[in-house]
């Protein structure tokens, strides 16, 4: 009793003292704390509160019962999409577009704001980011319909490789399945590429003027600079954003893949979110897509909690 005593007359005194600081703190930045309410506001909202609805994934939800009433069924969904014929082709084909983008769109943007970094003349630099940005700002569908014109047999990209002697026949890009992941890609990299290497030139931009300085004076060129000084400057953002997009691994674009292809090309472009689309949304089969969600948030928040341990252990860069 002595000792619990001891404690709270040790611990009365420090909590006191903890709640005045934490009152004079909130009162000071007040304004700061004001302008953070309607964000909480809306992720409290928006993103926590529809969390209780990832329940129906085992439930056979019916819109008439409502999300408590509906009757249990445990991994009834589960086992359906493990059990499902396309299961394997659905995860092959999320994993391969996935995997591409990280290794062909992801380096792109580095690539581009490495190439900006570099050119000295602004006028042409401006002019470049400005073509490089216009995409963005672009409807998806647009840019699909742009791409299904540009790429039908009589579009323009057939009538240029016929003209320059490439094939003698056109090609049908969007009914041949080999053809697909290549459109997706680099038609996401022409769209994305600009935007995202916005990120990386504000990298850029912090770096100390005077490493390079102090670099040209030891006789290093371009690309030795740009080896040992640019590239250890923009890492850790690298690092992170590469862990953002790992994150979100299991997610690819599946409106994209919509709006693109058809059951010709279903070999290379049907993912986990576009079988989904037609088995959840289409026969109103809820609790389905909930499962399937769920198994791809799972599988997201794994990769992202190993990727970023790896990260803090290897690079010391880390999102916590």
């Amino acid at each position: 009793m002595t000792t619990m005593s001891s404690r709270a007359k040790k611990a009365g005194p420090f909590s006191k003292r903890f709640r005045r600081t934490t009152m004079r703190e909130m009162m000071r930045n007040r304004s700061l704390y004001i302008m953070l309410i309607p964000v909480i506001l809306y992720f409290t909202l928006f993103h926590y509160k529809p969390m209780y609805g990832a329940i129906i994934a085992f439930k056979d939800f019916r819109p008439f019962l409502g999300v408590w009433d509906s009757p249990w069924v445990g991994f009834k969904h589960f086992e359906q999409f493990f059990e499902s014929y396309y299961f394997g082709r659905v995860l092959k084909n999320t994993i391969i577009i996935s995997l591409y983008q990280l290794l062909f769109a992801f380096p792109a943007a580095i690539i581009l704001a490495l190439l900006l970094n570099e050119v000295k003349n602004q006028i042409f630099k401006r002019v470049v980011q400005s073509i490089s940005y216009l995409p963005h700002f672009i409807s998806l569908v647009v840019i699909c319909g742009m791409l299904i014109d540009f790429l039908q047999s009589d579009g323009i990209i057939n009538r240029l490789i016929v003209t320059m002697g490439i094939t003698d026949e056109p090609i049908s890009f969007l009914i041949l399945p080999e053809w697909f992941r290549v459109i997706f890609i680099g038609s996401g990299i022409w769209q994305g590429i600009g935007w995202s290497s916005i990120i990386y030139l504000a990298a850029l931009a912090g770096i100390n003027p005077s490493l390079y300085e102090a670099a040209a004076v030891d006789g290093a060129g371009r690309w030795r600079q740009v080896w040992s000084i640019t590239l250890p400057g923009i890492m850790p953002t690298v690092i992170i954003l590469l862990i953002i997009n790992i994150g979100n691994f299991m997610v690819v674009g599946f409106d994209k893949i919509i709006l693109l292809y058809n059951p010709a090309t279903y070999e290379t472009a049907d993912v986990i979110g576009s079988f989904v689309f037609r088995r959840g949304i289409l026969e109103a089969n809820y609790s389905f897509t909930a499962a399937v969600g769920l198994f791809n948030s799972v599988i997201n928040f794994i990769l992202l909690i190993l990727v970023n341990q790896i990260a803090k252990k290897k690079a010391e860069s880390s999102l916590w």
